[in-house]
Order: structure tokens, then C-alpha cells, then sequence
């Protein structure tokens, strides 16, 4: 079978108008030659697309199914072309992006605003959720997945470092002291994330060392266990583009900052498999990885702790 597009998209338009003739003559076709394509469409698909009267034309049922296979078809072939071309204007649709509330708050939308100016045909949906959504039962097209890569078919790219280190307010190691090895998180008040409360660290010698923390008080939420670390209830784990801000204020600040936290975690982007990037989401993978670490740089500077090197290298 070699569909003709420009059939592909008359039969789209003569759907939605439900008048041949009128369709053709949008595309430049004469009444007959409309219908001889139409026709020529129907033969090679092997089915009748529409019932026919002497008003209108309506679409079978065999048509109402290839009318969305005939859009999935252009939609394609248009982003394909829109990938090469690398036109503003040309990068339209809908691009559906899924985030964790905290990181999605600080860390996409603050650049939305720029990055539809660069792009005002674009629609953008935003859904904010803390669980682990399935991008193609969902129809996402790209999900931002924090820490360690779960194995599965999705196209994984990576788009920072995410560090993460122990933090306390002034206030609350002058009261209780600075702990000066990992062992000595023993006797502090530790704000675990969850149940998590096996904390990993390796030192300058590559040495691991792991320690079982206690507190009061367990969180599932990175920005409530900031706001309790702040009060100076005790000293938590935070990754760095959550601490940030506060650290370089000078409301809280670094514990141990000669052990490095294990294991080093990523932010990746991932997005279904296909032999396609959208022109859509190409360009937005390429703006926020950009914007990101440029934002980074802008706020933290020398602030932020080198990546570890490879394991064994």
C-alpha cells in the first residue's frame, strides 16, 4: 500500500465539513478529481469511508476508525518535518509534562513564562503528582523522575545531577553540637524522609559508611521536613535544589560536609519509546536542561558540590 498524504488529508476535511466538493476546492481539486482521490483512498484501504447522499457525506463506521489513524499519520509526518525545519512557530500541539509538586514548582514552572514566549503556538498541561505515574497509560510526554531509574521501556535522558547532603539550622547545632562523623548522628534528632532512615555515606577515602538515624518525627515531604530542619527541630537530608536557597541564606546550613551522601541520584526526563522525538518536546528537553543548569550556576555558584567520580574509575 503507498497512501497518498494529500488524500490522507483531503479525506480529514472532507470529514469535517461533509461536503466533497468543497473540501476539494480547498486543495485546488476539481469536483471529479475530489471524488476520484476520495475513491482512490477507499480502494486502497480496502473499506467504504463515507455514506454518501446528494447534500452530505458522512463518515461509516469503517471511517470513523480511519479518521484517527489518518490524523496519527500527518500528526507525524508534521512533526517529523518540524523537527528539521526548527521553527517557533511551527512547534504546536499540546505537550503534557508530569512532576513532582516540589520540583515541579521550583524547577519548571518558573521558566514556563519564557519558554511560551519562545514558543506561543505550544499548549502546555502541567500535572503535579508525588507518585509514580505511567507516562503511556497517562499519555504523558515526558515525566520527571528523581533519584534511581526504575528498569523499564521508557526512553530515559538525563538532565542534572542531584545531590543531596545533610542540613541543620544555626540555631539547633548550637544547642545539641556538630556532629563531626557519621557515627554521631546516633545521639542527634534525625527528620528521616519516610522510612528511610538507613543513611549512606562515603568519605574522602571512598570509605561507605551507614548509620541507622532515629527522630520524633517521620516525613514523606521534602518541603515540610525544610520547614521542620528550619524551626531547628533537627537535621535532615535534602537534595540540593531543595536546600539551596536556604543554605545560601544562611538559614541552615552543611552537615559533615566532608562525607558525601550515597548513592548519587540524577533528574532525568523520560518519555515512551518511538522512533520520533516530537518537535515539541525536543525543544522543551532542550530549553530546561539548558535553563536549569544555568539557574543553578546563577543561584548557588560555587555552592554546589562537585559530581562523585564513577565507581572504579
Amino acid at each position: 500500500m503507498n497512501l497518498d498524504l494529500n488524500n490522507l488529508a483531503l479525506f480529514l476535511r472532507v470529514a469535517e465539513l461533509g461536503k466533497i466538493a468543497r473540501a476539494g476546492e480547498e486543495f485546488g481539486f476539481s469536483s471529479t478529481n475530489t471524488s476520484q482521490r476520495i475513491r482512490q483512498l477507499e480502494s486502497e484501504v480496502g473499506v467504504s469511508l463515507f455514506h454518501r447522499s446528494t447534500r452530505v457525506v458522512t463518515l461509516t463506521h469503517d471511517g470513523e476508525v480511519f479518521l484517527e489513524h489518518a490524523r496519527r499519520i500527518l500528526d507525524d509526518v508534521e512533526e517529523a518535518m518540524m523537527v528539521f525545519r526548527g521553527d517557533a512557530k511551527s512547534v504546536q500541539g499540546k505537550l503534557r509534562i508530569s512532576v513532582s509538586s516540589s520540583y515541579g514548582r521550583l524547577y519548571i514552572v518558573p521558566f514556563i513564562p519564557e519558554f511560551t514566549r519562545r514558543y506561543p503556538e505550544l499548549e502546555i498541561e502541567i500535572d503535579f503528582s508525588d507518585g509514580l505515574v505511567d507516562v503511556v497509560e497517562q499519555g504523558f510526554d515526558v515525566a520527571f523522575r528523581i533519584g534511581e531509574l526504575q528498569s523499564s521501556s521508557l526512553l530515559a535522558r538525563k538532565v542534572s545531577d542531584n545531590p543531596a547532603l545533610l542540613v541543620a539550622s544555626p540555631a539547633y547545632l548550637e544547642e545539641h553540637g556538630v556532629p563531626e562523623s557519621p557515627e554521631d548522628l546516633k545521639r542527634h534528632v534525625c527528620l528521616p524522609f519516610g522510612n528511610l532512615r538507613q543513611w549512606q555515606f562515603k568519605d574522602e577515602s571512598g570509605k561507605t559508611h551507614s548509620v541507622t538515624v532515629k527522630g520524633p518525627v517521620s516525613l514523606n515531604w521534602g518541603d515540610a521536613i525544610s520547614d521542620l530542619v528550619e524551626a531547628g527541630v533537627g537535621i535532615g537530608k535534602a537534595y540540593y535544589w531543595h536546600a539551596g536557597p536556604s543554605l545560601k541564606a544562611g538559614r541552615v546550613v552543611r552537615v559533615l560536609p566532608d562525607y558525601t551522601l550515597s548513592p548519587h541520584t540524577s533528574i532525568w526526563a523520560v518519555r515512551p519509546q518511538g522512533r520520533l522525538v516530537p518537535a515539541r518536546l525536543k525543544v522543551f528537553l532542550a530549553f530546561i536542561q539548558a535553563v536549569i543548569a544555568r539557574t543553578n550556576e546563577e543561584r548557588y555558584g560555587d555552592l554546589l558540590p562537585p559530581a562523585p567520580a564513577p565507581e572504579g574509575g
